[in-house]
C-alpha cells in the first residue's frame, strides 16, 4: 500500500456544507492532509464538478475571485490525472464490470490509473474493491 488516495467531489462539496457539520469537517480535515502529506490525489473531472456544482448549486455560491483561490490553492494542486482515450476506455471496462453509471466509473479509472490504494466517494459501494482500490465513504455515519 502506498497510502494514496482520491477524493471525489462530494469531499469538496462537503468542505461548504454547513447543514452536515460533521460532514463538513470530514471534508475539511481530508482535504487538509491530502494538500499536506500529497498523498491526495484528484483528476480533472473533479475540478469541473465541483466548480460547476460552487456555481451553481450552493445556497450561497461561491464567488468567481473564492473559485480562483480554491482552484490555484487547493484543487490543481492536487489534480494528477488528465483524461485520455486510455482513461475513457478503462472508464467503459469499468462500467461493464461494475454497473456504476460512466461518470462514477470515470472517477474510479482515475483513481486506478494514479495506483491509489482508496477512492473516498460517497457515490459508490464501501467497502467494494475495484481493480486494486478499496472505495469508501469517508461520511458514512456522519449527520
Amino acid at each position: 500500500m502506498n497510502g494514496k488516495h482520491f477524493l471525489d467531489t462530494n469531499v469538496f462539496v462537503y468542505m461548504f456544507d454547513r447543514t452536515a457539520p460533521e460532514k463538513q469537517a470530514q471534508a475539511k480535515q481530508m482535504v487538509q492532509e491530502a494538500l499536506v502529506s500529497s498523498t491526495g490525489i484528484i483528476s480533472t473531472q473533479v475540478i469541473q464538478e465541483f466548480l460547476n456544482v460552487a456555481s451553481r448549486k450552493f445556497s450561497v455560491t461561491l464567488s468567481v475571485e473564492d473559485s480562483h483561490s480554491l482552484l490555484r490553492r487547493v484543487l490543481y494542486p492536487l489534480c494528477q490525472i488528465y483524461p485520455d482515450l486510455e482513461l475513457y476506455e478503462d472508464s467503459l471496462w469499468i462500467q461493464a464490470e461494475t454497473g456504476y453509471a460512466f461518470y462514477d466509473s470515470l472517477i474510479l479509472a482515475a483513481a486506478v490509473r494514479a495506483g491509489c490504494d482508496v477512492l473516498y466517494s460517497e457515490d459508490m459501494q464501501h467497502g467494494r474493491v475495484v481493480r486494486g482500490t478499496l472505495i469508501q465513504n469517508p461520511f458514512q455515519g456522519l449527520l
